[in-house]
C-alpha cells in the first residue's frame, strides 16, 4: 500500500487488494456521428445509385428500422426463452437482473433484454416540399427506446451493453471489475468469498491481487476491447443490421471511456476494529474536511464483538437494508467523487469515481484506459493519505513562533498566519477542507470555500490570492510552476489540522471551562475525551492558582 491510513493500521489488517469496479464505455459509430458520414452510410445499405438512396432517407424509412430492430429482438426472445422485460422510468434494471441470476442459472450468452425509454441523438430528414430534395439534415435529441442486453460471459462474467434502437445504434457497455477478477481467480483455483461487489475473504491475497492489478495495466484496453467486440456484432448489432449488412457499410464501434471507478480496499481482522477505527476517523476528519454528509445505515446485523454483555444498538434508520451497519461518507469535486465506507463484515473501502472522464484531464479514448485508472488510483491514495494527515496532526518545533512573523515570498513580503484571529483559522480550515480535491484547487474554489464555511459573502478572490500568498510563504500551500492551481502537502496537511485541532478543540474549550470554576453535574453519556477534557480542566484550574492567575 503506497498510503498513509494502510500504513498506519497495516497491523489490523489481514489483507489488502485494489480493484477496478464500475467501468462504463460509449459506443458509437464515428461516420455516422456527422451528416455526411451518415449520409455515405445510408448510400452502402440501401445500394444501388446514390440518387435511389437518397430517394429513401427520410424519417418514415429510419423509423421502419428502429421498428425492424425491436420486432426482431422479442422474435428471437421468445424463440430462445429470453425474457424481455419493458421497464418505467426510474427502475433500477441491474437489481432486476440480479434478482433473476440469484434464481435462474444462465450460460453464456444474452439471458435477459430490458426495454426502456431513454434520451438518445437520432437523425432528423427534413425534405423539399415535394419530396425530392433532402432540405437538411440533423441530429437531434429525444426519447427512444434503448434495449439493454444483459450478457453472461465467461471471462468477465455479468456483463450489459444498452443499445439504441435507432440509427447510428449507439451503445454503452457496463462491466465491473469485479465479476473479471472473480472469473479469472476462479480459473487460477484461487479460493475467495465474495459479498455483492466485494471480496470479503482469499486463500490467496497476494494472487488476488495480482490478477485485479491487471486491469490497471496497458493490456487492460485490449481486454476491453476484445469482450465488447465478442458480442455486440453477433448479440445486439444484429437485430438492427444483419453481419452482411455490417460488413457491407463498413459499421465498426470505436469506444471511449465513460465513467469509471477505483476502489482500495482493507480487509480487517476484527469487524470490530475496523468499526471502531473508522468510526473515528470519521468523527475526527468530516469537521476538518467539511464533509457535507455522512450517513449511518442501520443493518440487520451488528459486527461480531469480543466484548460479551453489550447490547446492539438501537435500530433507528431504515434507508437501506445492508448485511451490517454501514457508515459512509462522499465527498464531491464537479463530476468526480471520493467515497469511503465500511463493506461486509470486514471490508473499509475507499473509491475514487470518475462519473465523466473528462474532469480527469487525460483523454476519454479506450486506449486511454490505462492512464484514467492510473490517475483514479492517485486520487484513492492522496484521499487516503489525506484523511490520515488530517487525523494526526503534528506540529514542528518552533512553528508557533515563526508562524504569526512576516515571511518573504520570492521577492515579495508576506504577512504572517495568526490563529488567533477568525480569518486566519477560516483560511487554514478551507485548505484543510480541499486538501482532497484530486488536482488540487484555484483561487476562485479558496474563495467559494471560505464564503460556504463562514457565510462571509464580502470575502472576495482578492483577499483569498493574498491569504494564500501568506500560506505559501509558510510553506503551507504550494503552486508548482506556472500553473494557477494550489496543492497542500500532507505534511503541510498535518500541521493545518494539528493547529486547528489545538486551537478549536484545546485551548478554547480549556480556558471556557477555567473560566467557570463551579463542578456541575457528570452528564450521562459520559464519554473517554470527556474525562480527559475534565481531568485537564482540573489541572489548569489548580496550575493557574499555583502561578497566580484568577479563574471565573
Amino acid at each position: 500500500m503506497a498510503d498513509d491510513f494502510a500504513a498506519r493500521y497495516a497491523g489490523l489488517l489481514a489483507g489488502s487488494y485494489d480493484c477496478v469496479d464500475r467501468i462504463v464505455l460509449n459506443a458509437y459509430y464515428p461516420m455516422g456521428n456527422t451528416a455526411g458520414g451518415f449520409r455515405t452510410w445510408w448510400r452502402r445499405l440501401i445500394g444501388g445509385c446514390d440518387a435511389d438512396a437518397d430517394a429513401v432517407l427520410d424519417n418514415t424509412h429510419l423509423m421502419r428500422l428502429a421498428g425492424r430492430f425491436a420486432r426482431r429482438v422479442r422474435a428471437w426472445a421468445a424463440d430462445n426463452a429470453v425474457p424481455v422485460i419493458d421497464c418505467t422510468a426510474g427502475v433500477r434494471k441491474h437489481l432486476i437482473a440480479e434478482e433473476y441470476l440469484r434464481t435462474h442459472s444462465a450460460g453464456p450468452g444474452v439471458f435477459m433484454v430490458l426495454v426502456s425509454r431513454a434520451p438518445a441523438m437520432i437523425w432528423d430528414v427534413r425534405r423539399s416540399a415535394d419530396g425530392t430534395v433532402i432540405g437538411n439534415l440533423a441530429r437531434k435529441r429525444t426519447y427512444v427506446n434503448h434495449y439493454s442486453f444483459h450478457i453472461m460471459d465467461s471471462q468477465w462474467g455479468h456483463l450489459t451493453i444498452k443499445m439504441a434502437g435507432h440509427a447510428p445504434f449507439g451503445a454503452q457497455v457496463i462491466l465491473n471489475g469485479h465479476e473479471y477478477v472473480a472469473c479469472q481467480a476462479q480459473a487460477e483455483g484461487i479460493g475467495f468469498t465474495k459479498e455483492g461487489n466485494c471480496f470479503t475473504g482469499t486463500t490467496d491475497p497476494a494472487g488476488l491481487a495480482q490478477i485485479a492489478d491487471t486491469l490497471s495495466q496497458d493490456a487492460a484496453a485490449g481486454r476491453l476491447s476484445q469482450v465488447i467486440n465478442r458480442w455486440i456484432y453477433t448479440a445486439c448489432l444484429v437485430f438492427g443490421l444483419d453481419l452482411a449488412d455490417q460488413q457491407r457499410t463498413c459499421f465498426i464501434y470505436a469506444y471511449s471511456v465513460y465513467q469509471a471507478e477505483y476502489s482500495r480496499n482493507l480487509l480487517f481482522r476484527s469487524g470490530r476494529q475496523m468499526q471502531d477505527v473508522f468510526d473515528a476517523v470519521v468523527d475526527r476528519t468530516r469537521s476538518r474536511l467539511d464533509v457535507p454528509q455522512v450517513t449511518t445505515l442501520f443493518g440487520a446485523k451488528t459486527r461480531p464483538r469480543t466484548a460479551r454483555g453489550r447490547r446492539p444498538p438501537r435500530l433507528e434508520v431504515a434507508i437501506e437494508t445492508p448485511a451490517y451497519d454501514l457508515t459512509k461518507f462522499k465527498v464531491h469535486f464537479g463530476n468526480l467523487t471520493l467515497k469511503g465506507y465500511t463493506k461486509g463484515e470486514r471490508v473499509l473501502r475507499f473509491e475514487g469515481i470518475a462519473h465523466n472522464t473528462k474532469d480527469l484531464r487525460c483523454g476519454k479514448a479506450l486506449e486511454k484506459f490505462a492512464p484514467i485508472i492510473t490517475r483514479l488510483r492517485q486520487m484513492v491514495e492522496e484521499f487516503c493519505t489525506a484523511l490520515d494527515c488530517v487525523d494526526v496532526g503534528f506540529i514542528p518545533d518552533g512553528l508557533l513562533d515563526t508562524l504569526p512573523a512576516a515571511c518573504q515570498l520570492g521577492g515579495t513580503r508576506a504577512g504572517g498566519i495568526d490563529v488567533n484571529k477568525p480569518r486566519s483559522r477560516a483560511v487554514l480550515a478551507a485548505a484543510l477542507a480541499l486538501a482532497i480535491a484530486p488536482g488540487g484547487f484555484t483561487a476562485a474554489d479558496f474563495t467559494a470555500k471560505v464564503r460556504a464555511m463562514t457565510g462571509q459573502a464580502g470575502y472576495t478572490i482578492r483577499n483569498a490570492a493574498y491569504d494564500l500568498r501568506k500560506l505559501r510563504g509558510k510553506h503551507l500551500a504550494s503552486k508548482p510552476g506556472r500553473t494557477r492551481r494550489y496543492f497542500i502537502s500532507p505534511a503541510a496537511a498535518r500541521i493545518i489540522s494539528a493547529l486547528l485541532t489545538l486551537r478549536e478543540q484545546v485551548i478554547a474549550p480549556l480556558l471556557a471551562g477555567v473560566a467557570d470554576p463551579r463542578i456541575r453535574r457528570t452528564p450521562r453519556h459520559w464519554t473517554d475525551i470527556d474525562r480527559h477534557y475534565q481531568a485537564l480542566r482540573l489541572e489548569m484550574m489548580a496550575l493557574f492558582a499555583d502561578i497566580g492567575i484568577a479563574c471565573g
